[in-house]
């Protein structure tokens, strides 16, 4: 079972219990500087340990492995780089805030976006203004669980939406809306003080059967639905048909969670910052090597177990998160770790300073600054620095290994087809379409480039999927070459006059319009031989469709290359589909025919066996 655990657990117990659990589903104001009140910015304290908030999860035991605990433990690597730091709880992240202005401690620990709705208040006095020196982990555990009427994210329009109020599942509703093209006044919004737990949006969810999707962690999922891949039959708390609409498994670069200092303490300290990025880092690599290891065994060597150093760090996580959130080692805390795509370094380098990445910092802190002034979190535009560190002094600091970038090419065409099958439909995510005119094989970006750019940016984020380019042509000639060959050889009876005539097979009514029966007819071999030969028109008809597709990728491709924008060719699959799916299956003109001719994006969920979550670390 995979987890991501209470993040915020902590952050709304004050909330709770003014709000005897219910959610507000208009709040007075979303403003986060009225949720933190009036605070005076103090100096850092800098004598002693240096207090660093962690938060519940996944990437979090990295920093309790660098530090050998809640305070640095002689012979961690924290010592080794001679850092004296305190670990202290950070789930509430506006208490986390307010200790951040006050000096309490110049570190702040949270997903990106939040920084971003805290980004008035955090950048109000230069001293206290954010410098993200570095990316954990991508989030594999946070889902958006729906009931059964809502089939893509397109659906989601003047639907109603649980969602914690603050929280990190702000920005992935965020990008949702955004792949869908919807605003977030296409939906209403109810919003939850908490993430878990009475009055969070799960429970909002399984009480008010109007709200139509949820934002949930991973332990709420499976209550809900009773997995990733199910849905709820109603048995064992299970809410009836309720299922995982989109999650983070597929949505892989959504939620980024990042490490930020204030400004002040970054000028003045730049080295032990270099020293905390880099023993961070190393505890990751040790992490996930122990993590490889247990994930492919399965299992614990009873007599080794508590000499394994992987079941160590579990019991760490275990006793600093504590038994009510990690009851279990093998399945609770190996579930939280599971649930992190750990970057490393060369995941920090691309989240930097790759410019091609739309996925990076530049790109996310543009996105989580607009979805803070659009929504009313701050008033005043406040952004955050990226940090010019030595990366490469950061790796010899931290010993730490140098590797290289992920294949360009991770997903094989045979596996998503034969994943796939029939099971398209419930496997899309979202999809759209676009034009073109008969005999039209070159598709310009003058004329395409926003939905090419709307391809590129869903193959960014949701890293584990694909985008489906399926090319579709019009039935017309097919059609017309099966009633002259039909006819031609007496299969076919035509009565009535023009305009209004019937067609008989073998003395059954042809409806023209049953395009199932009539490919049917066609593949079987009912007109092999006729003069023209439908079959040959239809074949023909979807190697058109296949190379349009395949113009439809190579100019995709080539405008990802000409804007610098990076792109995992294997990620965009084109497909021929022919006349099998015509809008109008029997056109009666040109304008009728040309909506036939077009070609579909699809985004489609890959299951985990086809990508494996290392792809994504680069």
């Amino acid at each position: 079972m995979r987890t991501r655990l209470i993040m915020m657990l902590g952050a709304w117990l004050s909330l709770a219990l003014l709000s005897i659990a219910a959610a507000q589903p208009t709040p007075a104001s979303l403003r986060f500087a009225d949720a933190i009140g009036p605070v005076k910015v103090g100096q850092v304290k800098t004598g002693g340990q240096i207090e660093v908030p962690y938060i519940t999860w996944g990437g979090d035991v990295a920093t309790f492995a660098a530090n050998g605990g809640l305070a640095t433990a002689r012979g961690s690597i924290y010592d080794g780089l001679g850092l004296n730091l305190k670990l202290v709880p950070g789930d509430d992240f506006p208490t986390q805030v307010k200790r951040y202005l006050a000096g309490d401690s110049p570190y702040l620990r949270a997903e990106l976006r939040m920084i971003g709705l805290a980004s008035e208040v955090l950048g109000a006095d230069p001293r206290t203004k954010p410098v993200v020196i570095m990316q954990l982990t991508w989030s594999a555990g946070d889902h958006m669980v729906s009931r059964s009427h809502l089939r893509t994210l397109s659906d989601l329009k003047g639907k109603k939406i649980a969602l914690q109020q603050n929280g990190p599942h702000v920005g992935m509703v965020d990008d949702i809306l955004r792949t869908a093209q919807l605003t977030w006044k296409d939906v209403t919004i109810v919003w939850s003080p908490k993430l878990t737990g009475d009055g969070s949006a799960s429970d909002l969810f399984r009480k008010d059967p109007t709200i139509d999707a949820c934002m949930v962690i991973s332990p709420d999922m499976i209550g809900l639905t009773g997995g990733l891949d199910k849905a709820g039959n109603g048995a064992e708390g299970t809410v009836k048909d309720a299922k995982v609409l989109i999650s983070t498994a597929t949505m892989s670069r959504s939620l980024a969670d990042v490490y930020a200092v204030r400004k002040d303490y970054y000028d003045a300290n730049k080295d032990a910052v270099e020293k905390f990025v880099a023993g961070y880092i190393k505890g990751a690599e040790r992490l996930v090597e122990l993590r490889a290891k247990f994930d492919k065994d399965g299992k614990f060597e009873k007599d080794k177990e508590k000499a394994d150093p992987y079941w160590a760090m579990l019991t760490m996580a275990q006793t600093i998160l504590g038994k009510e959130v990690l009851p279990t080692l093998e399945v609770d805390a190996h579930g939280l770790l599971m649930d992190a795509t750990f970057v490393g370094l060369q995941g920090n380098k691309s989240f930097f300073l790759d410019k091609g990445n739309l996925d990076g910092f530049e790109s996310k802190q543009s996105g989580a600054l607009d979805l803070a002034l659009g929504q009313g979190y701050a008033k005043v535009r406040s952004g955050f620095y990226a940090p010019d560190l030595d990366w490469d002094k950061i790796a010899k600091v931290g010993g730490l290994k140098v590797i290289d970038a992920a294949p360009s090419e991770r997903i094989k065409a045979e596996s998503v087809n034969a994943v796939l099958g029939n099971a398209l439909a419930e496997n899309t995510i979202v999809q759209f379409t676009i034009g073109f005119e008969p005999n039209q094989n070159v598709f310009p970006a003058d004329v395409y480039g926003p939905e090419f750019l709307r391809a590129v940016k869903a193959a960014s984020t949701f890293g584990n999927a694909v985008i489906v380019i399926r090319g579709h042509a019009d039935p017309t000639q097919t059609l017309f070459d099966l009633i002259t060959a039909g006819m031609n050889k007496g299969f076919i009876q035509r009565t009535g006059t023009e305009g209004n005539y019937k067609y008989f097979f073998q003395g059954k009514p042809l409806d023209l319009s049953a395009t199932n029966q009539i490919v049917d007819l066609i593949e079987k071999g009912a007109f092999a031989g006729g003069n023209p030969d439908p079959r040959q028109t239809m074949q023909a008809a979807l190697n058109l469709s296949r190379t349009r597709a395949d113009a439809v990728r190579d100019a995709i491709v080539a405008y990802a290359a000409a804007n610098g924008f990076k792109l995992d060719r294997s990620q965009i699959q084109p497909v021929g589909v022919g006349v099998a799916e015509p809008l109008i299956a029997k056109p009666t003109n040109l304008d009728q025919a040309k909506q036939n001719m077009r070609v579909e994006f699809r985004l489609i969920k890959v299951p985990a066996e086809v990508i494996k979550p290392a792809n994504f670390n680069f």
